[in-house]
């Protein structure tokens, strides 16, 4: 039995991945500040399945070294929302998300335990990704096979694309914390892992226009409120791929299992260029699913830090492991609006 922490526990994919633990038999603590609305309603589930939760803050490091010895943790807390950092919010995106990191790195270091850190996607500079050479399909902007930068292909993006530029706050402070995982497993022989990670979706998300917007079209759906498709001409041809948490937390059980053999990896996660839906696509999914169909207005002028395209190469992952995501678009969708039809209530109640 393997000793666990995992912050941001009371989270989305945090709240899942410790039930995923539990199941398979490792003692699991959850830590969470419970500042994100609908993180409370994860906390009967984390009792039901015999994980320790614990109310705190990943921004106060007596918080995580007041716990008990680990042998690993998992990086889940972060402040997620890109829009968060455009504004007054920007305090708290770099204090959680860089500050939070480092208190995390210190408890590993203290306990000599694996740190698994979730990264993003959103390390990859906007300006770069707004550079990739597409090409306009009915209901998509798709990847030309040749690409004027490196690390872009048909396949996406993989690990050695450019890093040089601006990428919003949040993706910024997420570098900078993998620069700091970097340096702790040279300088006190820390084992790692990073894993960046694209649009991950499923049950218990609390969607959100700027977070879980798979989730957020979903709700709208349900509830026939409007849309909007947001720059890029306003067809919503934007693409970004998506992985089931599911799939997610089979991986870093698989990292947890073997910590030699991932220490260093730093690896793109997700569902990849086939596992990836455009706006105009997931609208017409969710009309499917729902039976719904709701009004759908064009915004012209892009969202700052927006990006027409976005799909992960795995390729560099697929070569370290026979794992691969399970769940395509359909079922991730199928998945998250069955959930929300069985807790509507408390999901609306959350939200606002």
């Amino acid at each position: 039995m393997t000793r666990v922490l995992v912050t941001g526990g009371a989270g989305f994919v945090g709240a899942n991945l410790c039930l995923a633990l539990a199941a398979a038999g490792d003692e699991v603590v959850a830590l969470d500040s419970l500042k994100r609305r609908g993180s409370e309603l994860n906390l009967a589930r984390l009792r039901e399945a015999g994980v320790t939760f614990v109310h705190g803050d990943v921004r106060e490091r007596g918080d995580l070294l007041g716990l008990e010895p680990v042998q690993a943790v998992v990086e889940c807390s972060a402040e997620p929302s890109v829009l968060a950092g455009m504004g007054s919010g920007a305090d708290f995106v770099v204090q959680t998300n860089l500050l939070g990191a480092h208190n995390c790195l210190e408890l590993a270091r203290r306990d000599g335990a694996q740190f698994v850190f979730l990264s993003t996607s959103r390390v990859y500079p906007v300006a770069a990704l707004s550079a990739l050479a597409l090409r306009e399909g009915e209901t998509r902007f798709e990847l030309d096979a040749e690409q004027p930068l490196s690390g872009a292909s048909e396949h996406g993006i993989a690990e050695h694309f450019p890093l040089g530029g601006a990428r919003t706050l949040y993706g910024a402070t997420k570098l900078a914390a993998e620069l700091l995982v970097a340096e702790y497993a040279d300088s006190f022989g820390v084992p790692t892992v990073i894993d960046r990670c694209g649009v991950i979706a499923g049950p218990w998300q609390m969607g959100k226009v700027d977070q879980g917007v798979f989730t957020h079209w979903l709700l709208a759906h349900r509830l026939g409120r409007p849309l909007t498709y947001i720059g890029y001409g306003g067809g919503g041809k934007q693409v970004r791929d998506l992985l089931h948490v599911d799939d997610l937390c089979a991986l870093i059980a698989e990292q947890l299992a073997d910590p030699a053999g991932w220490d260093g990896a730093t690896v793109n996660v997700g569902g990849g260029v086939e596992g990836s839906l455009s706006l105009l696509e997931t609208t017409e999914l969710c009309r499917q699913l729902t039976g719904n169909e709701v009004a759908v207005e064009p915004v012209l002028e892009p969202r700052p830090g927006d990006v027409p395209l976005y799909a992960s190469d795995c390729r560099a992952l697929f070569a370290r492991t026979a794992w691969r995501p399970t769940r395509g678009p359909r079922t991730i969708l199928e998945d998250t609006l069955a959930w929300i039809e069985a807790n509507e209530e408390s999901v609306l109640k959350a939200l606002g």
